[in-house]
């Protein structure tokens, strides 16, 4: 039941990306271009994801649990370590250069776009070799 939900849910934030054209690099750069032609679009969809989401976190915080699992994952890190800050950076770099980060990446795929495809071919590589190191 886990993994259905988990499918209809990326489904679901899928096409929330296409609707807003967050797939679209041009979207995203424009947004982070601050000093020319500024689209201030992005932020549109990021208050709108707050408006929707943080009543919602705020209800279902007080759970002994989620509905679909046994116990929540939240972690318990609190120190800024050298993972994070360079995860950041490779996060940062990745999005300001190309305009794209994970979640839009993978639904631009369905673009066939081949700026998308190579980005997302090194973004699993980036996954793969990093989980080389993380051991």
């Amino acid at each position: 039941m886990n993994i259905v939900v988990s499918l209809f849910c990326g489904i679901i934030f899928g096409i929330g990306l296409v609707i807003s054209e967050m797939i679209n690099p041009a979207k995203v750069l424009g947004f982070l271009n601050i000093f020319d032609e500024w689209d201030p679009s992005l932020a549109f969809v990021m208050v709108g994801a707050l408006i929707i989401s943080t009543p919602f976190f705020h209800l279902f915080k007080k759970k002994d649990k989620p509905f679909f699992a046994k116990n929540f994952l939240i972690s318990n890190a609190t120190e800024i370590d050298k993972k994070l800050i360079i995860g950041s950076i490779l996060f940062g770099a990745g999005w300001g250069l190309v305009g794209l980060c994970p979640g839009p990446a993978i639904s631009s795929l369905a673009l066939l776009n081949i700026s998308s495809i190579a980005f997302v071919f090194w973004m699993s590589m980036g996954f793969y070799v990093a989980s080389k190191f993380n051991k």
